[in-house]
């Protein structure tokens, strides 16, 4: 395998239109997500356009699957030129009427299996003095998340994160690229319990355009970087010079905007 992209969150959504740029690009894959049936499918039509294509169903909310998926890599001999940390996952609702154990899968597949897998690959990529790696945070990194606790949490450290890595790496072949979208089409909506609709100014994005916009920042070694007119309002006005409390309020605004069915 060359050109090889390993991106995880890959059977739907961002992540698989990460996967059919790459491809069109004529890198080959290897593709992470729990579900195997959608991952087959992706397969299939990626392997028509000559791409070579290895899927790993796995749950990224097991302490051990990243271990795994680095093992399995090493032991074909396989180089990661590109490592896309796609896989993530909300809620909508009251935290306090949330259930911990969704909670607690929430924190180990946004924060700790993104955070094991840069940790199990990025020494690699620094040895052979190339790599890119992608890390996909949210526009929530940047505001409170009222209704939206402990997802807007996670991408708080994974923008960080992000933003750290890329100072600590500048001086070697490895760039660390840290996507936030804002509302994007595509299943994360569902379940995480969002009512997707062009109305108002929370407008939700094809996925296949962040995507792309996200592809292109990463292959020109962007360090942060948003898509989006309003989402760039969002990260770099109201963050900055709007108090905190304020932005609370705005957010949870927002938020209040969904179906009252959702929020419960």
């Amino acid at each position: 395998m060359e050109n090889v992209a390993l991106i995880t969150g890959a059977s739907s959504g961002i992540g698989a239109e990460f996967a059919k740029i790459h491809a069109q690009k004529g890198g080959d894959l290897i593709l992470v997500a729990r579900r195997k049936d959608k991952l087959k499918e992706l397969k299939t039509k990626l392997e028509e356009n000559g791409s070579k294509v290895i899927i790993i169903a796995a749950d990224l909310s097991k302490n051990k699957t990243a271990d795994e998926i680095y093992k399995y890599v090493s032991s074909k001999k396989i180089k990661i030129k590109y490592l896309i940390n796609n896989a993530g996952f909300g809620n909508l609702g009251l935290f306090y009427e949330g259930n911990l154990e969704t909670y607690e899968n929430m924190i180990a597949v946004n924060i700790t299996a993104l955070t094991k897998l840069t940790r199990l690959f990025l020494p690699d990529m620094i040895k052979l003095d190339e790599g890119k790696i992608m890390l996909v945070s949210s526009i929530a990194s940047f505001v409170p998340g009222p209704l939206n606790a402990v997802y807007s949490a996670t991408k708080a450290y994974v923008t960080s994160f992000g933003e750290s890595l890329a100072n600590e790496v500048k001086e070697t072949g490895v760039s660390v690229t840290t996507l936030c979208p804002g509302a994007t089409k595509t299943e994360f909506g569902k379940v995480s319990g969002f009512e997707q609709n062009d109305d108002g100014p929370m407008q939700f994005a094809p996925a296949k355009e962040v995507a792309e916009y996200g592809y292109d920042a990463m292959l020109n070694d962007k360090g942060v970087v948003v898509p989006g007119m309003f989402n760039k309002f969002i990260t770099g006005f109201v963050s900055k010079f709007v108090p905190r409390s304020m932005t609370a309020k705005f957010a949870r605004s927002m938020m209040d905007k969904r179906d009252d069915e959702v929020i419960k």
